[in-house]
């Protein structure tokens, strides 16, 4: 595969790798902190994990100095890559929160159901989560904190509602706030912010909780693995919550009539379309063909069904 290598600095010994998931640039981003104990957060799919094991050669981190692998959560966009990285950094901490750690040592029965939801496309997207030894693994609660030398830390913050395995993590050196899917997507291009409400795990009050959680911890930056920084952190954070609450109320709505999920999704691009540029007329299609095969209307509403059929 190609394994041309995109990374962007972004200060504080920050680098920003795009991880070609599925061989889209500008998708799914991890980073490298450059710090005395470097760590990787968000490694990808395990397609990537070429990648970015490339980049890190390139920053001058061997297969025996990386010392941590942070995933936010461990849907495969995010963590399919970690066992092969684990492979490659034979020396590296893997850190998850406590309700992921169990599949990426034993991975089988969450790459069933991946299967079941994606079918043939799973191997083109995302590969195959392969297991991490158990004793590479360490499980973070409702916070937890992972050493980067020097004094400097990175502290994670259980942000559950994308995913009940999400947690948030803010570097002390910098501000920066890794947000993962917990504040939807970026779109750097248009700087549209959509959520991002899949099965099973989403849930509305749980996820505006984590945003105002994330708010508290006052960040300089938001850190989105899709994609890339942003430093109007208020403004955005709050602007997730909106859309949030847009696109369930929508759902709601196509639920109190009966309407099944293809209606639902209807109503929802009819309701939202002309809230992103990525959607409006004149858009570029190829821009907007990969954001919905990375965060479809279909996967985020089906998310939002599930969701309020549970509180029912």
């Amino acid at each position: 595969m190609d394994t041309t290598t995109t990374i962007t600095p972004l200060g504080g010994d920050v680098y920003e790798i795009d991880t070609r998931m599925a061989g889209y640039s500008g998708i799914t981003a991890g980073y490298l902190i450059l710090s005395d104990r470097p760590c990787l957060v968000e490694p990808g799919t395990a397609g990537s994990a070429p990648v970015v094991r490339r980049a890190l050669e390139e920053l001058g981190v061997g297969p025996r100095d990386l010392a941590t692998v942070v995933v936010t959560h461990i849907h495969l966009d995010h963590a399919g890559g970690v066992g092969d990285i684990a492979e490659m950094f034979p020396e590296a901490e893997v850190v998850v929160h406590e309700k992921g750690a169990r599949h990426l040592a034993s991975p089988e029965r969450f790459m069933r159901s991946a299967r079941m939801v994606y079918g043939d496309a799973l191997d083109t997207l995302f590969g195959e989560l392969r297991p991490t030894d158990a004793v590479r693994i360490r499980a973070v609660e409702e916070t937890g904190v992972i050493d980067l030398g020097g004094g400097r830390r990175l502290e994670s913050h259980y942000s559950p509602g994308h995913a009940k395995h999400h947690v948030g993590l803010v570097d002390s050196a910098t501000g920066d706030l890794y947000v993962g899917d917990a504040a939807g997507i970026y779109i750097p291009e248009t700087a549209d912010v959509r959520p991002a409400t899949p099965p099973p795990d989403f849930d509305l009050g749980t996820a505006l909780a984590s945003l105002r959680r994330f708010g508290d911890l006052g960040p300089q930056r938001l850190l989105f693995a899709h994609y890339g920084p942003v430093t109007e952190v208020e403004e955005t954070l709050g602007r997730s919550a909106e859309e949030l609450r847009i696109w369930v109320d929508t759902v709601r709505a196509a639920k109190d009539e009966g309407l099944d999920l293809d209606h639902a999704v209807a109503m929802v691009r009819e309701r939202t379309d002309e809230r992103y540029a990525i959607t409006r007329e004149g858009a570029d299609p190829e821009l907007a063909a990969k954001y919905e095969l990375l965060n479809g209307a279909e996967s985020n509403v089906a998310g939002i069904m599930h969701a309020l059929s549970r509180h029912a």
